[in-house]
């Protein structure tokens, strides 16, 4: 599997190819992301396009009109879009910067479209771009999302203020918006609950830190103002939890308003930015 390395000081990052994923990043030589997810664990951090999270009964249905999904993993919905299952092109590459590309025809989803990422290091700061253009000849509902794996050491401290949380129901969906519980509630620098944890929170302004005192180690993510919702996942035990900005609620093709999926026409476009700007010494 080729792996792309792009470098800047302190800061270093391996993106493949497959999935357009981060394989393993770094900075003054200890891991922020860890390599635990996709088809063979080893991705670090992948994209979510052209949405993420399931799609419930593996169908939706836009203007009037039906269409149905395949399942993409052993899930039996579909999952996470295609963008982390595909190979994406190399557009441009320098010492501190890839652009990768994605192109994807109807195969699993009835969604054609285009995907551009763009990932780049100055100091201590890492920015991934990601963008979809619609290709179909109907107008769909987009959505956007990075999915990070973050080490989950037993003093992890998350800062993300949400305004609620949708609790879970059977096949990992979300069920109902609920007052955050204090244990997950993230307003002030809180503990990650090693335990199985698999919900959305909405109404976050975008912003958000994680600090790591065994690692001696701070990360402060920044997100463009389309992203106003996230997911935690941790399966407990696993010395990892996944903080997922996204653009929409998981499962909005089955909400009012798509639970934040944007209506493309042919041709528009949707893009965002994560912005994750690391320290030591804290």
């Amino acid at each position: 599997m080729d792996e792309i390395r792009i470098a800047d000081g302190d800061l270093e990052i391996f993106v493949s190819r497959q999935g357009g994923a981060i394989r393993s990043a770094t900075f003054r030589g200890r891991a922020f992301l860890q390599p635990r997810g996709g088809p063979d664990g080893g991705m670090a951090s992948f994209p979510l396009v052209p949405f993420g999270n399931r799609v419930e009964y593996n169908v939706m249905t836009v203007q009037g009109r039906d269409y149905s999904f395949q399942p993409n993993t052993d899930d039996p919905f579909y999952l996470h879009g295609d963008g982390w299952l595909g190979l994406w092109n190399v557009q441009a590459h320098d010492q501190r910067s890839l652009t990768l590309s994605y192109e994807h025809e109807a195969a699993h989803s009835p969604y054609r479209y285009s995907a551009s990422q763009g990932f780049s290091v100055s100091g201590r700061r890492l920015e991934i771009f990601l963008s979809v253009t619609n290709r179909s000849d109907t107008s769909m509902p987009f959505g956007l999302g990075f999915h990070p794996f973050f080490p989950l050491t037993p003093n992890a401290a998350l800062l993300a203020p949400a305004s609620r949380l949708w609790t879970e129901r059977q096949g990992y969906l979300p069920d109902a918006p609920v007052a955050i519980p204090e244990e997950l509630d993230f307003s002030t620098p809180r503990p990650v609950p090693d335990r199985w944890i698999n919900n959305a929170f909405e109404g976050w302004n975008g912003a958000a830190s994680i600090r790591w005192p065994e690692l001696d180690l701070g990360a402060d993510i920044e997100m463009d103002g389309i992203f106003g919702n996230y997911m935690i996942y941790t399966p407990g035990n696993a010395g990892f939890f996944c903080f997922e900005p996204m653009s929409h609620l998981p499962n909005g093709h089955h909400m009012r308003d798509f639970g934040g999926l944007v209506l493309l026409a042919p041709g528009e476009s949707l893009a965002g930015r994560m912005t994750i700007s690391l320290s030591a010494g804290i």
